[in-house]
């Protein structure tokens, strides 16, 4: 009963070692992310996403590959101003299906950030960002 008892404790001692690194692992890891702090997207509130939203809805109804539509989130009652563009390229249409990638920039505070998503729409419904 001893031996038993002794590899208990051994096998919990050794899963909360592994526990303690796996843990620390992801702090670290967290930790890398700090880069990201001073990111136009970490000063965006829900306004501000709502406003590029509509920004890159018009711009993909609107406007040609390669032609861009300016935003800001003047009036948006966030005290940081955050401004950008959205460009679509790259159209492919696929009977009622149409697909774009989209650039979308935003600046603040002297850093300026940009995705390119893909983005589709079937009919007159409003443009999805394509899953991967």
């Amino acid at each position: 009963m001893l031996t038993k008892n002794s590899t208990l404790a051994r096998a919990n001692a050794q899963l909360l070692v592994s526990a303690a690194l796996l843990v620390e692992a992801c702090a670290a890891t967290a930790g890398n992310l700090s880069f990201l702090n001073d990111t136009p997207i970490t000063y965006m509130k829900q306004r501000d996403r709502q406003v590029l939203n509509n920004a890159a809805q018009k711009a993909l109804e609107t406007k040609r590959d390669g032609e861009s539509l300016g935003w800001s989130n003047e009036g948006t009652g966030n005290p940081v101003a955050i401004k950008g563009s959205v460009t679509p390229l790259d159209t492919v249409k696929d009977g009622d299906r149409t697909c774009r990638t989209v650039t979308l920039v935003a600046i603040a505070k002297g850093q300026t950030q940009s995705w390119t998503p893909t983005v589709c729409k079937t009919g007159n419904s409003a443009w999805q960002i394509l899953k991967k």
